[in-house]
């Protein structure tokens, strides 16, 4: 199928904007490989230090004639999706060990659930956790006593930045393994109900707790598409997951067959055999631009457009927003999974899962088929699905139709013609809006807009009954730089009963909003924030804002933009250890460009 012109374009005009950044990363990686494998340049006091706990495997470290696989891991226990991977590592070790390898955990990254800072202090660090497991990853590889590498993680913030951490030790081989997601809970249209219920105090937190237990209720990743399994998707669309593996349950033994066929996997693309694959050549700007198809084919997490970006730019590689607009427009919308939806990641996978996804768009020239990944050239390989037959881990061709047309539609008939994110410009900035969940009628509006710097103020305008017309609800101050940019998620109960009340409502924000956002149209990201003098801080109570994701537009009238800015008094960002990252409030760049304290 010849490849569709606009990904062509969009494809090459990333490669002449990153050529000399990519240029240097790529010389950056060849430096890193020249002397080869780094443990033959560590002195014998070096290496005792690093094979002293290593019962078992120390003659065959001391040789090094096989790989050496480190192990970064996300693991803890009271986030859900990671739970699973507490016998990861020793079910690694045992995995290489068969095949002359050996293994270590080179590093433990912190990870921290949205799901449980949303609304609080904490979700000030979300973002910026990212880029601390990045540097924490970081550490633990510069021990230089490894040859491939394997990387644990799947929530929000935590793939991200273990592919940032992956792109700078980009000469080695990585496969990252994911845990798989929880069964499905409580029917995801009728938590929204309990949540919006709670929102109009018709029913009581008791209630509102039975039905959050019941709706995460058991170990491995939530299953609504949020930003989690956005991740995972994008680690399949990109070549870094073994092909089929996201969606696999946790604790089965299918998902066993597939951790220690990954860990094979990361040991035999070492530079010590003869089928070295460093992460460097597989994190490409065909990769990438794969990423970005998946993500508005699936109506993915808007916060993938910061993520990617910072993800990119690790390796040498520079994105921008008009690239996801571009591809938006050619991509069509072909799942209906929660938010857009009232399935969960389950039923999708049931349906014909990502696989089949990939066969429509390649089929439709919408993915770069010639892509590297850790299971071969070609993207191909990510339209079969894994088996264990009597014991033995195969692949074979998945469906080529959808076995629910109400969760995964094909190109011909797709449940919107275009993808499920949308960029906005204008005299207030640069935006991005989900659009997958929100209904044509409600994508614009033009409408006067209340001025808040926090979301408890909003809510507390709710409850107050201060909403009775159409309102464009401004939340500003909630950037990187001012706050962290915290999610937004708290406003999303009360702003969907104003729309179901009648009323026609926006929110607009410097903040993000959750992976999990749906209904409301929510242009967020809004680029320059407000502590940096952007549009938004010249807004005050009443001023007409047009929001109009079909066009592309958010704007005000310009006369508003003459006005004098007086900037409210920051608080001081301390306790549950803001204070400690003052220096990534000030460092850090714009949503953008990816939100990241890094400059490559």
């Amino acid at each position: 199928m010849t490849l569709n012109a606009t990904i062509n374009e969009v494809t090459a005009r990333i490669s002449a904007r990153s050529a000399e950044a990519r240029s240097k990363y790529l010389a950056q990686m060849a430096a890193a490989r020249s002397d080869g494998p780094k443990r033959a340049h560590l002195s014998c006091g070096n290496q005792a230090h690093a094979y002293a706990p290593m019962e078992g495997d120390k003659d065959a470290l001391a040789k090094g004639r096989g790989a050496n696989v480190g192990i970064i891991t996300a693991y803890n226990d009271m986030l859900s999706a990671h739970h699973p991977f507490a016998a990861y590592p020793d079910h690694i070790k045992d995995a290489v060990r068969g095949v002359g390898a050996t293994a270590q955990v080179a590093a433990g990254v912190p990870a921290m659930c949205d799901g449980v800072t949303q609304g609080q202090d904490g979700m000030e660090l979300s973002l910026f956790s990212r880029d601390a497991i990045a540097m924490s990853a970081a550490i633990g590889l510069s021990h230089n006593v490894f040859d491939s590498t394997v990387y644990l993680g799947v929530c929000d913030k935590i793939v991200p930045g273990l592919v940032i951490a992956a792109a700078r030790f980009g000469h080695l081989p990585a496969v990252f393994l994911p845990a798989g997601p929880m069964p499905s809970g409580m029917g995801n249209d009728e938590k929204t109900q309990v949540r919006k219920d709670f929102a109009e105090g018709k029913c009581d937190r008791d209630a509102l707790m039975a039905a959050e237990m019941a709706s995460y209720h058991g170990a491995g990743t939530c299953t609504f598409y949020g930003t989690a399994n956005t991740n995972q998707m994008l680690m399949e669309f990109m070549g870094l997951h073994l092909p089929g593996s996201s969606f696999v349950a946790p604790n089965t033994p299918l998902r066993a067959a597939l951790t220690t066929e990954g860990a094979k996997i990361a040991a035999g693309l070492s530079d010590l055999g003869n089928s070295y694959t460093p992460v460097s050549d597989i994190l490409d700007e065909k990769a990438y631009v794969n990423g970005i198809v998946g993500l508005m084919a699936t109506g993915g997490s808007t916060n993938l457009l910061i993520h990617l970006i910072a993800m990119a730019r690790a390796s040498g590689v520079i994105l921008d927003w008009q690239d996801f607009k571009d591809i938006a427009d050619v991509v069509p919308l072909l799942t209906r999974i929660y938010p857009n939806g009232l399935a969960d990641v389950n039923h999708f996978h049931a349906a014909g899962g990502l696989g089949l996804v990939v066969r429509e768009l390649l089929g439709a020239g919408l993915l770069h088929d010639d892509t590297l990944t850790v299971a071969g050239h070609g993207l191909a390989h990510y339209t079969k699905e894994p088996k264990l037959i009597d014991g033995v881990l195969v692949w074979e061709e998945g469906t080529d139709v959808s076995l629910n047309d109400k969760i995964i539609a094909s190109v011909e008939a797709p449940f919107q013609e275009t993808g499920g994110l949308s960029a906005l410009t204008g005299n207030l900035g640069h935006g991005v809006m989900k659009t997958s969940a929100v209904a044509p009628e409600r994508r614009v509006i033009s409408a006067p807009c209340r001025v808040f710097h926090d979301q408890a103020s909003v809510v507390a305008a709710f409850r107050a009954g201060e909403f009775d017309s159409d309102v464009v609800v401004v939340v500003r101050y909630q950037g990187p730089k001012a706050n962290g940019m915290p999610e937004l998620h708290g406003l999303t109960p009360c702003l969907t009963v104003l729309q179901d009340r009648g009323i026609k409502v926006a929110l607009v924000s410097d903040g993000r909003m959750s992976g999990a956002s749906g209904k409301v149209p929510a242009a967020i990201h809004v680029s320059p924030e407000a502590v940096d003098n952007g549009p938004i801080a010249f807004l005050q109570d009443g001023d007409v804002v047009t929001v109009d994701a079909e066009a592309g537009i958010l704007s005000v009238d310009p006369s508003v933009l003459e006005r004098e800015v007086v900037h409210p008094e920051m608080f001081d960002a301390v306790g549950v250890g803001r204070e400690l990252f003052a220096v990534f409030r000030d460092r850090t760049g714009a949503a953008r460009d990816g939100a990241s304290v890094f400059e490559f």
